[in-house]
């Protein structure tokens, strides 16, 4: 059973939606009615989702969507009123997975949840694979930046420079890249 926890400012509305989710097999553990310090109650009560009812998405809700996603993020399923295809836009850009304009039969919960849930997963394993690739990339530039060093210091062709970093890395049991910023460092502070 998913855990959900609801924000909604009105009662008379999330009463309804609480039910619903109930219902459909989805346990609410809490119901906040702002987005204020929203990371703050996430890590404390660990939902699987977050379900945002809202007339319409505001400027301080988004940025606390975004505040919420940048320390522990959750998919994010917004039902609103607001068509607007900028705060659409806004609101994909903080994290929120599904944004459902108007009334949502109830039989359509289910799939939109987990079409939100399927979503958040995509973009997290794309945002994990971009962030491995800058740690790549920076871990070369630093490793190319030694061997320029030493090719420099010692005369050493590249193949060679390569060479050394790697039997030093081998034999102090470090990743290369390591070494590489240990060489840049000693290096640069010699100056």
């Amino acid at each position: 059973m998913l855990s959900v926890m609801l924000v909604d400012d009105d009662w008379l509305r999330a009463v309804p939606l609480t039910q619903l989710l109930t219902n459909a097999g989805y346990q609410v553990i809490a119901h906040l009615t702002s987005t204020a310090n929203l990371d703050d109650a996430v890590l404390e009560l660990k939902p699987d989702i977050v379900i945002i009812d809202t007339e319409s998405p505001s400027r301080d809700t988004l940025e606390n969507l975004c505040v919420m996603n940048a320390s522990v993020p959750k998919p994010i399923v917004m039902f609103t009123h607001d068509g607007d295809i900028e705060k659409m836009r806004e609101a994909t850009k903080a994290g929120v997975s599904a944004y459902v304009v108007g009334s949502l039969p109830s039989e359509s919960l289910a799939p939109v949840i987990n079409a939100a849930i399927v979503r958040f997963e995509e973009v997290k394993s794309l945002r994990d694979e971009l962030g491995q690739t800058k740690l790549k990339l920076a871990e070369r530039k630093v490793l190319e930046k030694a061997k320029g060093l030493l090719m420099k210091e010692h005369g050493f062709d590249e193949d060679h420079a390569y060479a050394m970093l790697r039997s030093m890395a081998m034999r102090q049991n470090q990743r290369i890249a390591v070494l590489a910023k240990q060489v840049i460092e000693t290096a640069t502070g010699s100056f």
